[in-house]
C-alpha cells in the first residue's frame, strides 16, 4: 500500500497546481525599466561571494525557504516587529545564514543606487537572480531567470509551520510536500542536489550516528560505516550546537553532481538525502545524474525555473515593490 501511495505521488497531475501568476513572469522583464539589473546583481553577488563561501548555500537555501512559504515573494526577508513575528523567526528558519540575507540586501542597494532603477526591482526578483548567480559562481550552470515577481504583503512565523521538508523525511514525504507546491518528484530530486554545497548542524543528523532507532550504540544501516565514524569524530555527543558539517564531504565548495555519487556510496548526510538512493523509485534518477553531469545540470535549471514560479504575485493588490527588503511597505 505504501509503495502504491508513493507511485501515485510520483505521477501526481501537477497541472492541478498551476501557479496563477507564473504566466506573467518572463525573461528580460526589466529590459526597459532597469536594463542592467542582472549585471548589477551579479556584481554585488560576486563581491559577497569573494568575502565568504557561505554566500553560496546561504543564498540558495534562502530562495528555497522563501518560495515554499506563501510563494517566491521575499516574505522570508521581512524582520519581525513588536506586533508581528515574521517567517525568518520560525524555528525552521533560524538556521538560515545571515550571509544569504546580506547578499540580497547588498544587491538591492546596488540596484537602487542607479536612478533609473530605484524602487523598480522587487526583492523577490533580486533573490531569484542571486540564487542563479551563486550556482554559476560555484561551478554550476548559468541560466536565464524569469522575472516580474512582486514582494509579498505579509510575513508570519506561523505560516511556515508544516511547509518545509525536514531532514528526517523519506521519499514519500518529500514527494508529497513538493507536490503541494506544484513541484514534481524529478524536480525535487534535482533541487535536493543543492546539498552539493553548504553545511548542516550536527543535531540535524545525530539520530543517524547515535542510538539509531532507539537502540543503544546503533548507527543508521543506510549510512556508510567509515563516513559514520568520521561524523562521530566531528560531532561527538553533546557537541557545541553551532558546529556544522559539510553536506558534501568530497567537493564541498563546488556545485556539481558529486552529491549523487555520494548517495551511491551511502554518504548522504541527512536521511532526506540518502532516501533518494535507497528507494527504488528515485534510485534510477540518482544513478543517471551521478553518471551524467550535463543531464543533471539541465534538470537543475528546469527545477529552479519551476521553483521560481511557485506562488508568485505579479500584480497589485497582491504585492508591491519593497523599498527595504526587511520592512513591509
Amino acid at each position: 500500500m505504501e509503495k502504491m501511495i508513493i507511485l501515485l505521488l510520483g505521477v501526481v497531475n501537477l497541472s492541478l497546481f498551476v501557479q496563477p501568476g507564473s504566466a506573467q513572469l518572463r525573461q528580460n522583464f526589466y529590459a526597459d525599466i532597469c536594463p542592467n539589473v542582472e549585471s548589477i546583481v551579479r556584481n554585488a553577488v560576486t563581491q559577497k561571494f569573494q568575502q565568504t563561501i557561505i554566500t553560496i548555500p546561504a543564498t540558495l537555501r534562502l530562495f528555497f525557504h522563501d518560495c515554499f512559504v506563501n510563494g517566491c515573494d521575499a516574505s522570508v526577508m521581512v524582520a519581525s516587529t513588536a506586533n508581528n513575528k515574521a517567517e525568518k523567526d520560525n524555528p525552521d528558519n533560524l538556521s538560515l545564514a545571515g550571509d544569504g540575507f546580506d547578499t540580497v540586501i547588498k544587491a538591492k542597494a546596488a540596484v537602487d543606487a542607479v536612478p533609473q532603477c530605484t524602487n523598480k526591482v522587487s526583492c523577490a526578483d533580486i533573490l531569484a537572480m542571486a540564487a542563479r548567480d551563486v550556482v554559476s559562481l560555484s561551478g554550476g550552470p548559468s541560466y536565464a531567470v524569469e522575472l516580474g515577481r512582486l514582494d509579498g504583503l505579509s510575513s508570519t512565523a506561523a505560516s511556515v509551520n508544516g511547509r518545509l521538508p525536514q531532514p528526517t523525511f523519506h521519499l514519500n514525504q518529500l514527494t508529497s510536500i513538493f507536490a503541494t507546491n506544484g513541484i514534481s518528484q524529478t524536480d525535487m530530486i534535482a533541487l535536493s542536489a543543492a546539498h552539493t554545497v553548504g553545511f548542516s548542524h550536527c543535531n540535524r543528523f545525530s539520530n543517524r550516528i547515535y542510538d539509531f532507532g532507539g537502540q543503544a550504540g546503533a548507527i543508521d544501516p543506510t549510512l556508510n560505516r567509515t563516513y559514520a565514524a568520521q561524523l562521530q569524530s566531528e560531532c561527538p555527543r553533546n557537541v557545541d550546537p553551532s558546529v556544522a558539517i559539510e553536506l558534501d564531504p568530497i567537493t564541498p565548495r563546488t556545485f556539481d553532481n558529486q552529491y549523487f555519487r555520494n548517495l551511491q556510496l551511502r554518504m548522504g548526510l541527512l536521511t532526506s538525502d540518502q532516501t533518494l538512493a535507497e528507494d527504488g523509485i528515485s534510485r534510477p534518477t540518482v544513478n543517471t545524474w551521478a553518471a551524467d553531469s550535463a543531464a543533471f545540470s539541465r534538470a537543475f535549471v528546469t527545477a529552479m525555473t519551476n521553483l521560481g514560479r511557485v506562488g508568485v504575485k505579479t500584480r497589485a493588490p497582491l504585492g508591491n515593490i519593497r523599498r527595504d527588503c526587511s520592512v513591509l511597505n
